[in-house]
Formats: structure tokens, C-alpha cells, sequence
């Protein structure tokens, strides 16, 4: 129980610091992308506003009233900036090709881009690795290309020093959330040994007082005879005797190092002899019972942990399973066993389904017939998990059917 505590915690750690890096890093990716787009459509913007060149920089500083230099703009920039253009007449025919301040691109390859961009149905947008930009001009249009493969390696190399950083630091993050998972789940484990020893203490207390109460009984009974007192304490002490043993059998079931012992046994022969158990009980109540059992279904396991898991099951079913209704019994093979239990339940569709194996959970609204402790579907609960990892579910079957599903 705590072992898979620790793996919880640590589980839960480790899942949400990835969360956490992969929003961090599609928001980087996203805010990197948007800021390159915004600085390659600045160029492009000097560009066409200048027919397609690039202007001198004292026209930004030496004019009578200068606009401000956009960010990212300085002095070097007129020869930094990779650029062509190409310039296409009304008819969609090239009128020229700038390709001068760029030695990458022919001009045979720069009309190939531009034929590309005029494709596209937006202004702006990406051909290989430039950034284009159309623009109307007096003859037609032009398309003023600017090279972004030095932004987009850069981006890729910061993407990259990232993605490093993130192994590295989930490295350390796993390690000290495995050190420290001790400490943080030491209050709970601690709780819970102090539970379990006052369950396994109360169970020894219990027993000797109620072993001596049904002594008495048989005393007093040779001596005065049965009356309805007597047969009253005598149904009590038994009901308070079963509570006992089954608050001994889910403790021991509570032992992370408990096994059961395990070996081959047909597990079509054990469902269909507890079921057939409950034959006579099912009919006297007027419900019918419906199985689909094959009889070469074999499983290893332990056998009479099996059988007690479909004990509860069946006596769930019967229990609270509506006047009149149905009860299904289904096996199914294959390398993984299911097991499913079906019974007809009018408020199936409203139940907590998700709390029926809680300790001692009754839904009282919902549970009209029939009662019980509260506790077996935790010891079923158990001797699945015991076997191979396996286990047990509920949900309902439209409003009025409800199923309980073992994986074995």
C-alpha cells in the first residue's frame, strides 16, 4: 500500500513538471515564432515601401522629420539584410528580378519563389526558408522575399539548448522526488499502520468477548431453554463474528508482502460451483438467474480466493438486485479472465459507482434490500489486485442494470 503510495507521488511529481515544460515550451515555440515573423514582416515592410530596395540608413536618421527606427533596425542592417524581389506586370508576367542583395538565390530560382507566393491566397507567409511579402505596384505586383534561415536556426539551436536543459533538469527532479517521496508520504503511512494496527488490535479484542458471549449462551440455554432474547443475542454475535473475520481477512489482504499461493485450477468449474450456490436462494426470491459459463476456461491462481471474491459478488447481486429482475453471470477466457456480474438495479444510473469499493461506503439512498458491512466489495476489491495485478470495476448498464467487471 505504501510502496504504490511512493509510486503515486512520485507519478503525479514527475507528470506534472512534464505539463508544466511542455506548456513552457510551446509557449517559447510559439512567442519565438510570432517575434521572428514580426521582425522578417519589419524588413519587408522597408522593403517594398522602398521599391523593392533596401534604404540607406541616413534616410532614417538625416530626414527632416525621421519616423522612429523600428526595434531590431540599426546601421548595419542595409547590409545584413539577405532580400530580393520580383516584379510581376498586370498580365502576371515578370517584369525584373532583384537578386542583388542576395547570393544564395539565381534569378531563375527567385521567380520560382515568387510564382509559388502569388499561389498563396494570404499577403504574408513563408516559401522554404523566406519570409515573403506581395505588394501592389503601379505596373502590377511585386513579391519582396527576406531570408530567415539564419533566425530559423537560431530559434532551432535556443529550441534545442531547451529540450538539453529539460533532460537534465527532469534527471534531477526525478532523483529528488525519489529521495524526498519517503518523507512526503511518511504522515500517511504512518496513519495508515496506526489503522491497521487498531483494525488487527480491535480484532483481538473482539474475539474473546464474543466467543465467551456464545458459551454463555449455549449455558443458558441448556439451563432455561431458547427464548427470542437468547436468539436475538445469538443472531447478533454471530453478525458481530462475521464483521470480525472479515475485518481479519481484508487486513491480511492490506499486506504488501502477502501472496497468495498461486496454482493452475479450472476457473470455469469455480464460478459455475459458487454460482450454483446461490441457485436455490435466487429462485425462492423470485429473480432469474442467467449464466454464460464455457467449461475449459483454467487460470492460475488461488483457487479459494477466487471463489470467495465470486461469493461476494453473488451475494451483492442477490442483495440488491430488484424484485422480480435479473441476475447474469458471465466468463469470458483469453490470456487476461473476465469475470462480470449483472444484476437489475432501478437507480444504477444515479449511483456513486466509483465509491462501492470503499470501506464500509453503504449508499443508503440507493440501497433499498437487503444489507451488509460495507466491506466486501473491499475484499473483492483486494483479491483481485492480489492476482497478477487484476481488477475490478462497476458501472451501469443503462439506468436500471449494473455491472461489476473482474480482470484477472
Amino acid at each position: 500500500m505504501i510502496y504504490k503510495l511512493r509510486k503515486k507521488f512520485i507519478r503525479i511529481c514527475i507528470l506534472s513538471f512534464i505539463a508544466v515544460f511542455v506548456v513552457l515550451f510551446i509557449s517559447i515555440f510559439l512567442v519565438t515564432t510570432v517575434q521572428t515573423n514580426q521582425s522578417l514582416d519589419m524588413l519587408a515592410d522597408i522593403v517594398s515601401s522602398n521599391d523593392g530596395t533596401f534604404p540607406e540608413w541616413n534616410e532614417f536618421s538625416n530626414a527632416p522629420n525621421p519616423p522612429p527606427i523600428p526595434n531590431g533596425l540599426n546601421i548595419e542592417s542595409p547590409f545584413t539584410t539577405r532580400f530580393f524581389t520580383v516584379r510581376f506586370d498586370r498580365n502576371g508576367n515578370v517584369l525584373s528580378v532583384d537578386v542583388q542583395a542576395i547570393a544564395s538565390v539565381s534569378q531563375d530560382e527567385a521567380i520560382v519563389y515568387a510564382e509559388k507566393a502569388l499561389e498563396h491566397p494570404k499577403e504574408r507567409g513563408w516559401v522554404g526558408d523566406f519570409r515573403y511579402k506581395r505588394y501592389d505596384t503601379a505596373a502590377g505586383q511585386a513579391v519582396v522575399f527576406i531570408n530567415g534561415l539564419n533566425t530559423k536556426q537560431s530559434n532551432q539551436q535556443f529550441m534545442l539548448a531547451a529540450s538539453l536543459v529539460f533532460a537534465a533538469s527532469s534527471i534531477v527532479i526525478i532523483i529528488l522526488v525519489i529521495l524526498i517521496s519517503r518523507k512526503a508520504v511518511k504522515p500517511v503511512a504512518e496513519s495508515y499502520e496506526k489503522q491497521k494496527q487498531f483494525i488487527t488490535d480491535a480484532n483481538h479484542e473482539l474475539k474473546t468477548p464474543l466467543t465467551l458471549i456464545r458459551t454463555n449462551l449455549d449455558i443458558m440455554e441448556a439451563e432455561i431453554g431458547a427464548n427470542e432474547w437468547l436468539t436475538d443475542i445469538r443472531e447478533e454475535a454471530k453478525i458481530m463474528t462475521g464483521l470480525v473475520n472479515r475485518l481479519v481477512s481484508l487486513a491480511r489482504m492490506d499486506e504488501d508482502n502477502t501472496k497468495l499461493s498461486k496454482e493452475p485450477f479450472s476457473l470455469s468449474e469455480a464460478v459455475l460451483d459458487t454460482v450454483s450456490a446461490f441457485t436455490q436462494h435466487i429462485n425462492t426470491q423470485h429473480k432469474e438467474l442467467l449464466t454464460d459459463i464455457p467449461d475449459d476456461i483454467n487460470y492460475h491462481g488461488n483457487e479459494a480466493a477466487i471463489r470467495q471474491l465470486i461469493s461476494i459478488l453473488m451475494d451483492n447481486a442477490v442483495k440488491y438486485c430488484d424484485p422480480g429482475g435479473v441476475i447474469r453471470v458471465t466468463l469470458r477466457g483469453g490470456k487476461y479472465p473476465t469475470i462480470l456480474v449483472d444484476n437489475s438495479y432501478t437507480v444504477a444510473g444515479s449511483m456513486e459507482l466509483d465509491r462501492l469499493f470503499d470501506r464500509f461506503y453503504r449508499a443508503d439512498k440507493a440501497r433499498t434490500y437487503g444489507g451488509g458491512f460495507g466491506i466486501g466489495l473491499s475484499i473483492a476489491k483486494a483479491i483481485a489486485e492480489k492476482h497478477h495485478g487484476g481488477e475490478i470495476r462497476a458501472f451501469s448498464l443503462g439506468d436500471d442494470m449494473i455491472r461489476f467487471q473482474v480482470s484477472l
